[in-house]
């Protein structure tokens, strides 16, 4: 579990990486899962960076394990309180194949287009397990932007939680500098909603890998106005920990 000096970590940036969180028999097995997924559907040889695959997750058992047959999903409850957390219906492997010389320019937010009732698909934090090592810049690393998951909800605050749909996932909010997310295999990326992020560039020459999760909290969907405003609205642990 967490402890307070990891709350505030994730108070103040917006995202935790988490060394060592996934076992390794875990990660072999859902790696074996990716490499069907790439036999099965190969992206085209002109593919370049960014490369999906969605699954539900219990049609990919050996996908869904990473998050709820290892610590991850009790860490994450951590951050919102015991038995508060719903496990995500779909499951997004992430590859970034290089050579891909690319710098984003800036960030984004997801949940855009919105859903079919016109409400965005806003969830509670995203749950990432890295599936590669990650170990330097420019390897497909993903980009985040510290602390703009309060930026973020001062944005909505002033402008209304309708300006996320005006604004097509890119609020115009002032930017820090980014950061690259670096780890290894089996370690755990837990970020806010709200956290600006976005794709790399990959120079290395290995494909990054890393799957991710978009976990909601019992109960998001109907306050999601509410939650964009109030950044802790979903975080009980780290409400009481930003005060």
């Amino acid at each position: 579990m967490l402890n307070q000096e990891q709350l505030a970590e994730f108070a103040e940036r917006g995202f935790l990486v988490l060394p060592k969180v996934v076992p390794r028999e875990l990660v072999d097995s859902a790696s074996r899962v990716i490499d069907e997924l790439l036999e099965g559907e190969p992206p085209g040889p002109e593919v370049r960076g960014s490369h999906f695959y969605f699954r539900e997750t219990v049609g990919t058992p050996a996908l869904a394990a990473l998050l709820t047959d290892s610590p991850a999903f009790g860490i994450a409850e951590s951050l919102t309180g015991p038995g508060t957390l719903e496990v995500p219906w779909q499951v997004q492997v992430s590859l970034n194949i290089p050579p891909f010389p690319h710098r984003p320019g800036m960030h984004h937010l997801d949940g855009f287009p919105p859903e079919p009732d016109g409400r965005p698909g806003t969830f509670t934090m995203l749950a990432g397990v890295l599936m590669s090592d990650q170990l330097h810049d420019d390897g497909g690393n993903l980009w985040v932007w510290p602390g703009t998951h309060l930026t973020h909800a001062e944005y909505f605050r002033e402008h209304g939680p309708d300006a996320f749909l005006a604004a097509g996932g890119y609020p115009p909010i002032r930017l820090p500098e980014p950061e690259q997310v670096h780890g290894r295999a089996g370690d755990l990326l837990l970020a806010h909603f709200l956290l600006g992020h976005n794709v790399g560039g990959n120079t290395s020459e290995t494909t990054r890998r890393a799957v991710y999760f978009r976990v909601k909290r019992t109960g998001h969907d109907p306050r999601w106005r509410d939650f964009l405003q109030d950044p802790w609205l979903d975080y009980d642990a780290v409400c009481e920990t930003a005060g």
